[in-house]
């Protein structure tokens, strides 16, 4: 173990899944962890709201305290695994006011709070580290700052929640529906009993919003995301969806948007439910992985696959940062600021252009097909193909079938009006699903 440089002091706010793991990491691999640093790491202390909770790991008691705010001073590298936005905002804060460098996982508070905190670290020369923040165990945070810095990133597609993902392939492995893959997931320890963060894309969402700030050095504001979650898929989508080749998977989509007359560029932040086809990559993610999909002007395509979340493999993602903050504080200097400078605007959904899968119910009668197409020409929206089965007949005894209309590419302001144009028709009695295709 080095003995070149002082022993640094880490603080761990924090002791659930991932907190614990990172204790005990830290205390099991302490000398092989100094080596790395370039200095020996020790754990002073170890935050918690009760002190006799279970835990994922034996932790020493006399590592714990209830005492945040004393922990937090003196210390030189703050871990905070609390989660949620307060008290875990305040304290962070406090640390970098202190002077210390701080490691996060926290997607919540750095999608609501991010330009705060980082302009706080800026004007005391600290840093701020988040890898395991956007995707667990994957590293996408530094290649996005660092290794693309010299680039410009077009478009990324992340599979960002690992519950979403789980459900949607177990739909689509066993045309199951998605009630009956929620409690399944639920009973697996998937997804939380509360599920709505992951189903509803709000988790997602605080991850895109991460993402597409460090890929466009532009800060993105949580409320700028659009969001859309996976609860209105059934069997019947998925089914469709892989009789036209494509794999539903809720997309997290940031994408950097040219306007074609002005040059002007703006970016998009988006998440929902699409359709991938299934020879791209991301249709081969299963299960609770995760994978983010980088398209660069010069680098190309690249993609980093995972574990998204997981007490052990998170921890090792909060741990790169440790050992990167511990380098930092030898190597001496300011900590090095988020690149926001670009700020490119932020466009909404409405200027999205990409193809669409549109399915119908509607009058089984000559004629309604044609009126159909009629509505969609009408809307600037170009039918690519056009697939009709019989549905069955409604309580009426009228008989109606099922059309699943694939577009052309179309602005989604001119799709979302021609879809409710089509919905007043009279020749529609319902539009069962919009669904975007994504990764062309």
């Amino acid at each position: 173990m080095t003995a070149d440089y002082r022993r640094l002091r880490i603080a761990l706010l924090g002791a659930g899944a991932v907190g614990s793991q990172v204790a005990s990491l830290l205390l099991e691999h302490g000398d092989e962890l100094a080596d790395r640093a370039g200095a020996a790491l020790d754990l002073v202390g170890i935050a918690v709201r009760d002190l006799d909770a279970p835990r994922d790991a034996e932790l020493p008691r006399e590592l714990l305290t209830t005492d945040a705010d004393a922990l937090v001073v003196g210390a030189d590298i703050v871990i905070e695994l609390m989660g949620g936005i307060e008290p875990a905002r305040t304290h962070l804060l406090q640390a970098i006011n202190a002077g210390a460098d701080v490691v996060t996982a926290n997607k919540a508070l750095l999608a609501t709070h991010g330009p705060e905190l980082f302009e706080a670290a800026d004007q005391v020369g600290a840093e701020i580290y988040y890898e395991a923040a956007a995707a667990g165990a994957i590293p996408i945070i530094r290649p996005l700052r660092d290794s693309l810095a010299g680039d410009r990133v077009r478009r990324i597609l992340g599979i960002v929640n690992g519950t979403t993902n789980y459900i949607l392939d177990r739909m689509d492995a066993e045309g199951a529906e998605f009630d009956d893959v929620l409690a399944e997931a639920q009973a697996l320890g998937y997804a939380e009993a509360d599920p709505t963060a992951d189903i509803e894309g709000f988790d997602a969402a605080q991850k895109a919003a991460i993402l597409a700030s460090l890929a466009f050095h532009t800060a993105v504001p949580l409320e700028a995301v659009h969001r859309e979650g996976i609860t209105g898929i059934d069997a019947a989508m998925i089914e469709s969806a892989r009789h036209a080749g494509y794999v539903i998977k809720l997309l997290a989509v940031c994408e950097r948007l040219i306007d074609p007359e002005t040059q002007a560029e703006s970016i998009s932040v988006r998440v929902y439910p699409a359709l991938v086809s299934r020879s791209h990559p991301l249709a081969t993610v299963h299960g609770a992985y995760n994978a983010v999909f980088v398209e660069a002007e010069a680098a190309g395509d690249l993609m980093f696959y995972g574990a998204g979340a997981g007490g052990v493999q998170t921890a090792s993602a909060v741990l790169g940062d440790v050992v990167s903050a511990a380098r930092r504080h030898i190597a001496g200097g300011v900590g090095v600021g988020e690149s926001t400078l670009a700020d490119l605007p932020m466009a909404p959904v409405g200027h999205v252009v990409t193809r669409y899968q549109i399915t119908l119910e509607v009058d089984d009668r000559p004629g309604v097909l044609a009126t159909v197409a009629g509505i969609l020409s009408d809307g600037r929206v170009s039918i690519a193909t056009v697939e009709q089965t019989t549905g069955g007949s409604q309580d009426a005894g009228d008989a109606v079938a099922r059309l699943v209309i694939g577009t052309h590419r179309a602005l989604e302001q001119d799709l979302s009006e021609t879809v409710e144009r089509l919905g007043a028709s009279g020749v529609v009695e319902r539009v069962v699903s919009v669904l975007r295709v994504e990764g062309d």
